[in-house]
């Protein structure tokens, strides 16, 4: 079943709303067939160029946030899908069983990192199954990345001989667990080592020095352990990024400390690299000039407590956003994907009347008297 959805005007965003479906990429939501007799139903965005195809694919593998896995949210990486498009690639982001709205359960398998790596790859492996039945792929070109748990995920699925995967991408791969007896570090280091053992496809390692999972020391552990059973791996180690180089990936300043390495490695392994489609960057409203950004005075209908909010706010590094409505009510959203919907979101959620941007990136966006307000919350 295939969901598509044109692109909406921020504004029209309401509180719990999904992020809106991105045009520029014709993005889409399907469900995968998956598990024993494919009796389960993979959530899965799909990112892809115009025209049939076929298109060589990456095939994407999300992390796991803290809590229930039922309660985390479609990833997009929509600035990884959007440079991937760009060049030419069609792009799948399975939701693995029991997140989202994937049906089954959340495989756990406590400490044991092999299960917890091998149970996650099952998925994948179905994802791949389907994609390599789709006219729109190239069934001879994929590449399979992975960040953090999905790029332990992608590690374990590189053990098998898997028809067209090239190569894996492992951005900040791993799985930390924080349970009474379990030496994580250590059962992640003799799992990386297996994995090795049996590794059949070629990989790309990205960390961070500031990660805040796994630091340059477990990085450059769990690479030995991986190489030194035979693991066929590069590793980039690069310095730190912003306050968790653990969300490079998902950071659209992140961009230029992954590419570059991930473009050599593309080229290395026969895959395409130069950029043959125009994605237009999305959209964000123009400055209005309304008031200088740190004159939190200006800010119209704030109490005190947000305007102490806003204070915050100018602490945050962008990409950012704060919104407000005439009742008072505020938010902000930082980093990560489309921080406008967000922070319009978290405003929405306080107040009966509509919110609107004051406040993206570096600008203030709020309308000057007289000034039509557009659909992206600024003013024309």
């Amino acid at each position: 079943m295939l969901l598509s959805l044109p692109c909406l005007p921020l504004k029209a965003q309401l509180a719990h709303s999904p992020l809106p479906l991105d045009a520029r990429l014709n993005e889409q939501v399907i469900m995968v067939p998956a598990g024993d007799g494919l009796r389960e139903a993979l959530e899965t965005t799909v990112f892809r160029p115009a025209g049939p195809g076929p298109f060589p694919l990456l095939l994407m593998n999300h992390g796991k946030q803290a809590g229930p896995a039922r309660l985390q949210q479609r990833e997009r990486f929509i600035y990884m899908a959007t440079e991937f498009v760009r060049r030419g690639y069609a792009v799948m982001l399975p939701m693995r069983a029991g997140f989202a709205r994937s049906t089954g359960a959340y495989r756990d398998f406590g400490c044991d990192m092999l299960g917890n790596a091998q149970g996650q790859a099952r998925d994948m492996l179905a994802a791949l199954a389907y994609a390599r039945r789709q006219s729109w792929v190239d069934p001879q070109r994929i590449v399979v990345a992975g960040q953090s748990y999905g790029g332990l995920a992608a590690l374990a699925l590189a053990t098998r001989v898997v028809p067209g995967v090239r190569g894996v991408l492992n951005f900040s791969g791993g799985l930390r667990v924080d349970m009474p007896g379990c030496d994580w570090q250590g059962a992640l280091a003799k799992t990386f080592a297996t994995l090795g053992a049996y590794n059949h496809i070629p990989s790309l390692w990205l960390y961070g020095a500031n990660d805040s999972y796994f630091g340059p020391a477990l990085a450059q552990r769990l690479f030995r352990s991986f190489t030194g059973s035979g693991g066929q791996a590069q590793l980039v180690a690069y310095g730190p990024f912003k306050r968790d180089a653990h969300l490079t990936l998902g950071s659209r300043d992140g961009v230029t400390v992954w590419l570059p390495a991930t473009e050599r490695f593309l080229q290395k392994i026969g895959m395409p690299v130069r950029q043959v489609y125009r994605v237009a960057d999305a959209p964000s409203p123009p400055a209005t000039h309304f008031a200088p950004q740190d004159d939190i005075a200006a800010v119209p209908y704030l109490e005190e407590q947000g305007r102490a909010a806003y204070r915050v706010f100018l602490e945050k590094t962008a990409p950012r956003a704060f919104a407000l409505s005439a009742s008072g009510a505020w938010g902000w959203a930082e980093e990560g994907e489309s921080p406008e919907v967000r922070a319009l979101a978290s405003c929405q959620r306080r107040s009966s009347l509509p919110c609107q941007l004051y406040s993206v990136d570096e600008s203030v966006v709020w309308p000057v008297a007289g000034a039509s307000v557009s659909a992206a919350g600024g003013a024309q």
